[in-house]
C-alpha cells in the first residue's frame, strides 16, 4: 500500500501574499468601511485580484480571516509587554491596545454578522484566545504582586466585554478612563 501523499507546504511567497492581504484588508476595512471593493484591497496589497480570491473566495472569508488575524496579533502582544513591564502596567497597555482594536472594528459588526450567516463563526476562537492572554497577565500579576490573585480570566473577560461595548459608542478619552477603572479593580491593594 503506498504511503499517503504528504500535504503540500504553502510557498513562502503565497504565505506573504496572504499576510499582506490580511494586513491591508484590516486597515482598509477600518479606514474606508466594508464596502471597499476586493480589487482595491488586492491592488493596495500589491497582488492581483485572482490571488485575493485564491486565498479568500468570498468577502465573508476575507472579513473572517482579517478579524481573526487582528485579534491574534493583539493577544500575541502579551508576552512582549510582560518582558518589558510589571504585570499591572503590561495589563493596562494590553487592554488599551485591545480597546483600540475593538473601536477600530466597529464597522465590522455587520460584516461579521454576514460571516456568521454564511456558516462560519468568527468568534469561535475569540474566547479561548482572549482567555489565554488574560490568564497569562493575571498569572504574571500574581507572581509579581501587582494584580489581585482572586480574579479569574472569566471575571476579567466579562468586565472587558462591558468596557468593549461602551468603547464602541464612546470616545477615546472615555475608553482610557474605563481601562483605568478596570485596572483599579484588578490591582492588588496593599
Amino acid at each position: 500500500m503506498p504511503a499517503p501523499p504528504t500535504p503540500r507546504r504553502t510557498r513562502s511567497d503565497a504565505r506573504q501574499n496572504r499576510e499582506r492581504l490580511l494586513e491591508v484588508a484590516a486597515r482598509v476595512f477600518a479606514e474606508r468601511g466594508l464596502d471597499t471593493a476586493p480589487a482595491a484591497i488586492a491592488k493596495e496589497a500589491g497582488v492581483g485580484v485572482g490571488t485575493l480570491y485564491r486565498h479568500f473566495p468570498t468577502r465573508e472569508a476575507l472579513v473572517d480571516a482579517a478579524y481573526r488575524r487582528q485579534l491574534a496579533l493583539v493577544c500575541d502582544k502579551v508576552t512582549d509587554l510582560l518582558t518589558r513591564h510589571p504585570a499591572a502596567e503590561a495589563t493596562r497597555l494590553w487592554m488599551a491596545d485591545f480597546f483600540t482594536y475593538v473601536t477600530a472594528k466597529r464597522g465590522m459588526s455587520a460584516a461579521l454578522d454576514a460571516v456568521i450567516a454564511s456558516g462560519s463563526d468568527p468568534y469561535a476562537d475569540s474566547h479561548a484566545l482572549l482567555g489565554a492572554a488574560v490568564a497569562t497577565l493575571l498569572t504574571a500579576g500574581t507572581h509579581d504582586g501587582t494584580l489581585r490573585p482572586d480574579v479569574t480570566p472569566d471575571d476579567v473577560l466579562l468586565l472587558m466585554a462591558g468596557v468593549a461595548h461602551a468603547a464602541q459608542y464612546g470616545t477615546t478619552e472615555q475608553s482610557g478612563r474605563l481601562v483605568s477603572l478596570l485596572l483599579d479593580a484588578l490591582t492588588r491593594n496593599p
